[in-house]
């Protein structure tokens, strides 16, 4: 069976920031509704998603992702500052960014509409099932997001200003050698989910402390 369904190399990559995206899930790339050389916006519709369920019962795989194709022997550090298309029928509306694997080998980190209406950091590390956990709630339009890698760990943080970082989870490295890294606006329910990515960020390098993402 092909785990990566849908997965293709960019005809024509896109370049923001200083992240050239190679490939892209699910024609990804159709999605783009804004693109400069600083920021994309990125329009999903409804029932957009990435989610292995325990139970089985609200599994999705229908989450369209522009990624750039990584080593994982080596370092890496992705970046972004989001703003998510919040919606008041958007539930589980978020920007993520992404370690992607396969389909049933990733990782994302969101800021998130949750259950109540409330707008948090959540972040999922799926290992043929979904590990799903919710955050700190901030009310606010637009933070910072991080992941990085030193080869053995996987680090997730979050900043207000792009300066002072929380720590979301930090957890192995249990991704092969080819490895890609990405964006994505999911919208999971009702309506259309559209996210801002701006001051996108990949490096060769990792944070010097995985406990506070400095």
């Amino acid at each position: 069976m092909n785990q990566n369904a849908g997965c293709t190399a960019l005809a024509t990559p896109i370049t923001c920031g200083n992240i050239t995206f190679t490939h892209s899930r699910l024609e990804a790339e159709k999605y783009v509704s804004q693109h400069s050389e600083q920021q994309m916006k990125i329009c999903c519709p409804a029932v957009t998603d990435i989610f292995c369920d325990p139970n089985g019962k609200i599994s999705n795989n229908s989450l369209p992702m522009l990624l750039c194709a990584v080593d994982n022997t080596k370092p890496f550090t992705l970046q972004a500052k989001v703003t998510s298309g919040f919606t008041p029928e958007g539930l589980y509306n978020a920007a993520d960014l992404l370690v992607f694997a396969h389909d049933t080998l990733w990782q994302k980190l969101c800021f998130e509409q949750d259950d109540y209406g409330h707008h948090r950091i959540v972040s999922v590390r799926t290992d043929g099932t979904s590990d799903d956990c919710n955050h700190d709630p901030h009310d606010v339009s637009s933070l910072y997001l991080k992941i990085s890698s030193d080869t053995h760990t996987v680090g997730c943080y979050y900043s207000l200003n792009g300066k002072d970082w929380v720590m979301v989870r930090v957890s192995k490295n249990i991704y092969p050698q080819q490895l890609f890294v990405g964006i994505a606006s999911q919208c999971p329910s009702k309506g259309e989910c559209c996210s801002t990515f701006a001051e996108l960020g990949l490096d060769t390098a990792n944070v010097s402390d995985f406990r506070t993402g400095s």
